[in-house]
């Protein structure tokens, strides 16, 4: 038995304790996942992913350990994409939390089998035509630019995923969640619950977003022990990293143009071996980790702008708070209303009147309203028409 055959041994044993040791403590039914128990949990599985990384380097080599971690970051950092798909999926059936992480397991457990298919195809396809790295290529280049391109709003809706239109044509389907149950039975008849649903479209969903890394992890190598180990590992991990993010993803609002650049760059690095250049795997580690690192930063600094931003008073808070306006120095003399930032309550006189003025609050500086008459209001002494006035009993 050689190295790579004792590799593979080692990793299936691993998984599958790993497995194990995963169902018995996240996954029973109807048990609502924590934030601190999805952060112990991917803790494991990127502490686990990183022991085959050492295994790797001492039985395989430098090189192979390099493009191992290479692949598994690309896979890891895609995967925050398949999070916010996740997110839409259980938003829109409506998911139970406690039915989240049995449904996310047998998903992923489904999409790891489907992406071995998918790995296995692109091993053999390869190994005969090998100018389809170059097709790959370009598809990963024109992924790159449209994904750099693209908003988070332009999701559409998930009534009209092909998937799910299928699955409504060929089976019979209820929009009950049936307690935690795929199927149930209805006059004699067995029908499909939402939940059953819900783990085909996580399938599905996670086998197009291979379809875009996949190709990018045969950038990076083709050596079949990396390819499978990276991309069952990343996967692996990705149910509790949903638990760990799902209501932070939005704050990696730039992750995607990160992930678009470092795509771009593994697809001109497949053309470019057509000109015989060749490019070292510690320059594509290190552009995966600038990238990611860039964009992740780069988010995290948008938002607290935004934040500041939200928090910041504008002028009609400041006159909420302080009860007026702050205005300049008074020109007018003492007669003003009063100085900036008092409020007109401060410069009132006892009976509720301003000051200059002979009516109860409604005297307006520099006003002069003594010749004038209001109802309720004494005679002026200044106005001679009132003064020729007869006098009652005269």
């Amino acid at each position: 038995m050689n190295h790579s055959q004792l590799a593979y041994l080692i990793f299936g044993i691993v998984l599958l304790l790993a497995i194990t040791f995963d169902l018995g403590l996240v996954s029973r039914k109807g048990q609502t996942i924590t934030i601190r128990k999805a952060l112990f949990q991917t803790a494991f599985w990127v502490v686990l992913a990183l022991g085959f990384f050492v295994f790797l380097w001492y039985g395989n080599g430098q090189k192979t350990a390099l493009e191992y971690l290479s692949a598994y970051l690309m896979e890891w950092s895609l995967s925050i994409d398949n999070i916010f798909v996740f997110i839409l999926i259980f938003s829109f059936f409506k998911v139970r939390e406690k039915d989240y992480g049995r449904v996310l397991l047998i998903g992923i457990l489904i999409a790891i089998l489907l992406r071995i298919l998918f790995i296995s195809l692109g091993i053999a396809l390869i190994a005969r035509f090998h100018w389809l790295l170059y097709v790959f290529g370009g598809i990963l280049i024109y992924t790159g630019i449209s994904m750099f391109r693209a908003k988070k709003n332009e999701e559409g809706s998930l009534a009209d995923n092909p998937v799910y239109k299928l699955l409504r044509r060929v089976l019979p389907l209820t929009l009950e969640e049936g307690g935690g149950r795929f199927s149930l039975v209805r006059d004699g008849k067995k029908v499909y619950t939402s939940l059953f649903v819900v783990v085909i479209l996580l399938a599905t969903t996670d086998v197009v977003f291979a379809l875009d890394s996949i190709p990018a992890v045969f950038g990076i190598t083709q050596v079949s022990l990396v390819v499978y180990t990276s991309n069952i590992f990343a996967v692996l991990g990705l149910r509790s990293l949903f638990f760990l993010l799902r209501g932070a993803v939005d704050k990696f609002s730039h992750l995607q143009q990160g992930i678009a650049v470092v795509l771009v760059f593994i697809g001109l690095k497949m053309l470019a071996e057509i000109a015989g250049i060749y490019l070292s795997v510690f320059v594509s580690l290190g552009m995966i980790l600038l990238c990611i690192s860039v964009a992740i930063a780069y988010s995290l600094y948008s938002n607290r702008r935004i934040v500041r931003e939200t928090k910041r008073p504008g002028p009609t808070q400041n006159i909420m708070e302080n009860g007026s306006a702050e205005t300049g120095p008074s020109e007018t003399g003492p007669s003003e209303i009063g100085s900036p930032g008092k409020n007109l309550s401060e410069n009132s006189l006892s009976d509720g009147s301003l000051p200059g003025s002979g009516l109860p609050g409604t005297d307006l500086p520099g006003t002069d309203l003594s010749g004038i008459d209001l109802p309720g209001t004494a005679p002026s002494k200044n106005d001679p028409s009132k003064n020729d006035a007869p006098k009652n009993g005269a």
